[in-house]
Parts: C-alpha cells; structure tokens; sequence
C-alpha cells in the first residue's frame, strides 16, 4: 500500500512524531542533563551600560563555601583566547571594511552594555556560585553611554568602540543611485515616509544554557547547547576563539526549546563553560534565568528609516529610495552584519516593479545588548517598510490598496530586482484574490458601518509581501561577504532489516523535522513512517552541516536528502538488477517494490535491503556491500515565498484597546510536505508579529543605558486573548530552484503581519503612521491628536 493510502505521504497532515515526548514531560533538553561530578557556573555581568574596569577583587568570594574557581577576562586573556566574531562581513560605500570592535569572552577593562560579562563563578551549585558573585568587588568607573539611536552618531556622542568613530560599524550601499536620482526627477507625485521597526528581545520557551566538560584522557571537549547549528559552533569555538582543535571538540545540541534566530550565534557563556572545564577538571553547566536570557539574548530589529517612493500619474511605481539607520548593539553578533543589508536591501523590491532602487543603511553601534537575526532577520524590516510607503501612496493617490498593488505586481519570471534578486517564479494577484475573498472585502464597508453604530472604528490592512529563504548558492553570499558556505549534507543509512537512519546537517528545535524529512523519506522509499528515524544535533554522529535558520530546512536540508536518496535508489537498482537477473535499466522502484519492467518479478524494499548487506546475490567487485550514501546539497538560488495577508481590526475609542476581529494569510511556499505542521509555522509567526504590532518593545533608558523592559512585567508578550482565530490560505508555484518545489514557511507570519496591523489600524484612525508597538495608551493618544475631520 502506498504511503499516500496510508495517509504518510507528502502533502498529507501528519500529525508530529517528537511531540509525544515532549507533551509527556520526555524531552530531552540542556538542563535536563546531568553529568558526573558537575558543577555550576553564575555570570557576574555589568551593572553598567558603559564603564571602565580599574580592579576586581575576587578574594572574599574565593573564599566562599562551594566555589571552585572564579575567572576573569584577565585568565581569558593569559590562555589567549580569541573573542567571538561575525561571520559575516560587510563593507562601506567607500570600499573600507565595517570597523570591528573587539568582542571579549569575559571583559577585560571596559563593560560596554548593562549584562556584558564581567567574571564567571563556579560552584558545586547554583546557589553558591550565585551568592558567591555578590562578595566580588569590581571597581567601576562609569562612563557616558550611547543608547538613543537617532544620536548616537553625534560627535558629541559617547564612544561604544575606539575602531569605529562615531559609533558607525558601516555606510553601506545598494541599487543604483544615478537612477534613482532621474526617477525621482521626473515623478508626478513623490510619497515619503518616517517609520520606526521596534526593539524585540526573543523570548524562547527554552532559555540558553550549556554543560561544557573536558575528558582529560582523551583531550576531547564536549558542550552540550541549545544551538541551532552545532557544527557552525564548534567551528567558531576551534577556528577563532581556539578553544579546542576541531577534531577535539564535540557540541551537541539536543532538544531545543524554540530558537527564531536567537540561538543560531555563539556567546560568552557557552564559550566560558568548555573553555573553564579543562581548568576545573570537571563538567561545568549554566542555565539563564529569564532575566538573563532578557539581559544578554541577542535582541532583534531596532531600525530607524527614511523612505520615499516615486509615482507616475497612473500611480506606477518609478523607484524607491530608502536611509536606513540600524542598531547593532555593542558588539557584532554571529550574523549580525548581514541582516540590515544583505537580508534588508535585498528585499526592498517587495513583490512590486519598481523600476529603480536605491538603499543606505548605517550600520551602528550603541551600550546596548548586541542585535542579530530575529525570526525573519531583514525580512520583516524590508516587507514593514515597502507594505507601509506603498499603503500611504494607496492613500494619498486615492486608489484603493489592493489595485494599486495589482498595477505595480511582477508578472513574468524570472524577474531581475534592481537589488541583486533574481525572483524565480510566483502569482502574486492569485494570492492577493484569495485573501480578500477569505476576509469578504466587499463586505467591509457594512461591517465598519455597523461598527461605527456601535461606537467602533474598523479599519483593513493588507501586506503582500515575499522573502529570501533557503540563503544561497554557496559562490553567490560568500561574494557577498558571508563567512561560511549555505548548503546543506544529509546522509540516509538503510540497516539490513530495511528501516532507515537520516543523518542530517539541519537542527530542529520546533518545526517538527522528525516527521516531515520521515515523510519525505517514507515517501520516497514506500514504507512506513514508523521505520525512518531522523538524527541531528551532535557533530559526532553528522557529517558537517550548517544548521537551521531562515526557513532552509526544507528546501537546502530536504533537498540534501533527496539528492542521498537518488544515490540509494540507483545503487538498489543495480543490486536488483542482479538479484532478478535483469538489465538496470529495466528495473522499476514503485511504494517500496522493485519489479522488472514486463514481468511479475518483483523484489520487496525489506528483501533487497538484507540482500545488500549479505552481499551473496552480485558482484562485490563491481558494487560495494552496504546500502549507505551521502550528498551535500548547495542551492542554485533562493527561494521566494510570498504571499497576501489581511487584517482587519476593531478599535475602541475611549480606550484605545485594538482586536483584531480577523485576520486572513494566503501564501505561497510552493509544495508543502506537511500541510498541519505549515500551517502551525504560520499561526507561529503571526503571533510573533501580532506582538511586535500590538505590544512588544525592548526599551533602555536613553541616559543611563538599564534595560527599562527587563521582565514580563513590562515586556508584553502576547497572550491566547490577543490573537484571533487564523483563517489561512495556500496557493501554489512550484520553485524551480530545488528538486522539491519547496520555498519555506517559517518565518512568513512574523513577516508579513505586521504591517498588515498597522495598515489596519491608521486605516481606522484615518492617519498616516503609527508607531508600533501601537499599544492602547498609542492608540488613544492617535485618536486625541487627529485632526476634527477624520474624528468625524
């Protein structure tokens, strides 16, 4: 029977293998393991945004009951260690390189934000290490802080790195200017925005944490952590910071608990805890408390931009031209350097023709926590600001939002963006029809009618939006600066009884690749899923592999997969072929038989399997024993999912409150091997926008530099009762660029949302821009200020 028939084959709704394990309390997370021996670490950090270090005074705290040692950036420094990196380089309009600030494991004379790592208590427990920090005297000698972005590149403006004046890591550029100028020149109406896209500091279900622990027998490190690419870890830990050589260095990264961009990039802690456990000679383990994990998680966001927008008399877009200034916080992250250029200019095309373009971002430093890929990572920054400009040009002209995008839509592929994008295929109005039939908008203006009897404003947004999944070819980012190649290895083992282990350089840490890639494999070789188990996370047992993070797992990893899974499927042909005294050729592979093409011999996948490893039924000489391949897989482009959501939101005046009382997303991410888990990635990122529309906003006190919004108390989460039932959507082109078709679906809510709110929200208030969060205190005060005739 074959797989389709059983309801396991690609495109039906399997329901998740891993979460039996994980709804019964059996995961198997970082603090969950225990290893002989072990001790605790505690992170004295920073109480100031920006201070010099003139001495720290360990002694009393020696001294402690249960303190095993205690380590400064002075030990980091006497073992030299290199500091963590960016793994991603970008340069300025000039041609010189971003200036890069030294980035210290622990802080050897200069805290530079409120959190940085300052010393490294370890203990026999938590408690100890914890009390222990509290009797080290660090003397401080507080300094300015450059917090505000907008000023921060002032000359009068405190300096976060003496390598960078004026705070200013890059001046980078894209699109051709000259171009854009003329287009400007000659437009018939030219619409011009401010927006702001709000500080977000990610909130993981899992915080961060690490055991790091040395075998001195064998010299062999190994950190267990909550990484989304252990083996990109382990290579920054041996490469750059020396650790360990590569070969003595095992990271494993076991179930993980959320990531959205936050746990792809190396940290002190993590870092500290290998590199002290050969010191100790003992295992070392470190789990942030959520306060922590607010102080020092690499937040996301935070851009302050200028965009203006050229329009003929039709209202065809001319060109754009976007400035863009881009908090990096204190020090470069892992990939941080690319997400407000390669991951932001790139995308500034939307789904629109727009003829010229032309993008400025200042990449700059400030004393706050550093700021790296946030789910969606440039992505949604790009798609707030096109979906906002092109919503107010809607206003302005007059003409109705979805038409204006329907006269500015791409409508041939490929299609060559003025931005280095070359989109490969996509329908953009087919999405766009299907989400304002799902929202009836020709039923809007009664259901705002009816609203307004009862006191309300109702207001609709759209967002049509697209993205860069799948980051490659290799050749193509490594022009672009990236420090590392994109693709993806996979390797498929089929044992002797016939069930099969899939090797895979992808990571899953919530997108339920244990049964998707077990889909796609069962699938493929027509048995059931119960015989395909799915092994990742530990660089001992997979070949190297990049991780997951911006929506690849299923178009470079599945793709990887598919590429092995040829290569086992050619290799038990020419063993049937053997077996059945039959040409290769002639051999057909069909919902798990092998059967010579014309005949009733067949040969079933369990039969052939034993038969590869008995090794008695054909030439060993001319085929090798075993049934085992490999495949490293490197994309020939992106892919470009898009798509059309709409919002539409009821508001109370008196108090400001917002709900969204529907809310429609159709996209467009090719073919979908698990329609329930796609459509729980899109219920995902939707509640991720709804809180950076609604109520999420990481704020610092602009002359001290303290976390304002440090806690749940005053960081808004959002809740079950503030998001509305989803009604969701799909169309369909098949991307050309992997053998699947696939395009990725991770990160589209928490793209395409947030404007979709906004635009809903300024269309009820008849205004043009609201800055999010637009909280109900926002709101109200909007409301307050609007000119008497749009009150009326």
């Amino acid at each position: 029977m074959s797989n389709a028939a059983t309801g396991e084959g690609i495109g039906q709704p399997v329901r998740r293998k891993e979460d039996f394990r994980f709804i019964t309390g059996n995961g198997h997370y970082t603090d969950d393991i225990t290893r002989p021996r072990q001790t605790w670490a505690y992170f004295l950090r920073s109480p100031h945004a920006h201070a010099k270090i003139r001495k720290i005074d360990t002694r009393a705290a020696e001294a402690a009951p249960g303190v095993i040692a205690i380590f400064t950036g002075k030990h980091v420094a006497e073992d030299q260690l290199g500091g963590l990196i960016c793994g991603w380089t970008v340069s300025s309009k000039d041609g010189t390189p971003m200036k890069v600030g030294p980035h210290p494991i622990l802080a050897l004379d200069t805290v530079r934000y409120v959190g940085d790592h300052v010393a490294m208590i370890v203990a026999e427990t938590l408690a100890e290490a914890r009390s222990a920090a509290e009797m080290i005297d660090v003397d401080y000698e507080s300094l300015p802080a450059a917090v505000a972005l907008a000023s921060c590149q002032s000359k009068d403006a405190p300096q976060v790195h003496p390598e960078a004046p004026h705070n200013t890591c890059f001046e980078w550029e894209l699109g051709n200017k000259p171009e854009t100028e003329a287009a400007f020149a000659r437009a018939d109406r030219i619409v011009k925005l401010d927006l702001t896209n709000n500080r977000l500091i990610p909130n993981a279900m899992e915080p961060r944490a690490a055991i790091g622990e040395y075998d001195k027998g064998s010299g062999v490190y190994t950190l267990h952590t909550t990484s989304q690419n252990p083996h990109v870890a382990r290579l920054v830990l041996s490469a750059f910071v020396g650790v360990a050589p590569e070969h003595k260095l095992r990271v494993i990264a076991p179930d993980v608990g959320g990531g959205f961009g936050s746990k792809i990039f190396i940290y002190a802690e993590e870092t500290a805890c290998v590199w002290a456990a050969a010191k100790v000679g003992r295992p070392i383990k470190w789990t942030a408390d959520r306060s922590e994990a607010f102080l020092s998680d690499a937040h996301g966001r935070d851009h302050l931009s200028h965009a203006e927008l050229a329009l003929d008399k039709n209202g065809k877009f001319l060109a754009l031209r976007v400035k863009t200034i881009a908090n990096l916080g204190a020090y470069l992250s892992t990939f941080s350097a690319s997400v407000p250029t390669y991951l932001y200019g790139t995308l500034l095309s939307g789904q629109y023709d727009i003829p010229a373009i032309y993008v400025e971002v200042d990449g700059v430093y400030t004393h706050t926590a550093p700021v790296d890929a946030y789910r969606g990572a440039g992505r949604p920054e790009a798609t707030y600001l096109v979906e906002r400009i092109v919503e107010t040009a809607a206003r302005e002209t007059g003409i109705d939002p979805a038409e204006i995008r329907r006269r500015n839509f791409i409508r041939t592929f490929p299609h060559q963006t003025p931005v280095i994008m070359a989109y490969d295929a996509g329908d953009y109005e087919a999405s766009l029809d299907a989400a304002m039939k799902a929202v009836d908008h020709k039923g809007f203006p009664a259901r705002k009618a009816e609203a307004a009897k009862r006191g309300k404003l109702r207001g609709l947004g759209f967002s049509s939006y697209i993205e860069a999944c799948g980051i490659a070819p290799s050749a193509a980012v490594g022009s672009l600066g990236a420090g590392v190649g994109l693709w993806e290895s996979a390797e498929v083992r089929v044992n002797p009884t016939g069930n099969v282990e899939v090797l895979t350089g992808s990571h899953s840490h919530g997108q339920g690749h244990e049964t998707t890639f077990a889909q796609l494999v069962a699938s493929r070789l027509g048995i059931p899923m119960e015989q395909v188990e799915i092994v990742h996370g530990d660089t001992d047992k997979v070949q190297f592999g990049m991780g997951t993070y911006g929506s690849r797992s299923g178009a470079v990893g599945m793709s990887a997969i598919v590429k092995a899974l040829d290569k086992v499927e050619t290799k038990a042909k020419k063993i049937a072929a053997h077996l059945m005294e039959a040409a290769v050729e002639d051999i057909v592979f069909e919902n798990g038989t092998f059967t010579v093409q014309g005949t009733d011999k067949t040969l079933p996948w369990a039969q052939l399997a034993l038969s590869a490893y008995t090794a008695h039924g054909f030439p060993s000489a001319e085929i090798e024993p075993g049934l085992k391949e490999g495949a490293f897989y490197d994309p020939t482009n992106f892919t470009f999912p898009a798509g059309c959501h709409i919002c539409e939101v009821e508001i109370d005046p008196d108090t400001g409150v917002t709900r969204i009382v529907n809310f429609v997303a159709v996209d467009d991410f090719g073919t979908i091997i698990n329609p329930m888990i796609v459509e729980g990635q899109v219920h995902g990122g939707i509640a991720q926008g709804v809180g950076q529309a609604l109520l999420e906003h990481g704020i610092y006190d602009p002359e001290s530099g303290q976390l304002v919004t440090g806690s749940y108390m005053d960081y808004c989460m959002p809740r079950a009762d503030d998001l509305p039932s989803f009604n969701l959507g799909f169309t369909k082109t098949v991307c050309p660029s992997n053998p699947l078709g696939m395009k990725g679906c991770g990160e589209a809510g928490a793209i395409a949302s947030p404007p979709a709110i906004i635009n809903a929200i300024t269309d009820a208030l008849g205004i043009r821009d609201i800055e999010m969060p637009a909280t109900p205190t926002r709101v109200w005060a909007a409301i307050q200020s609007r000119p008497r005739a749009a009150a009326e």
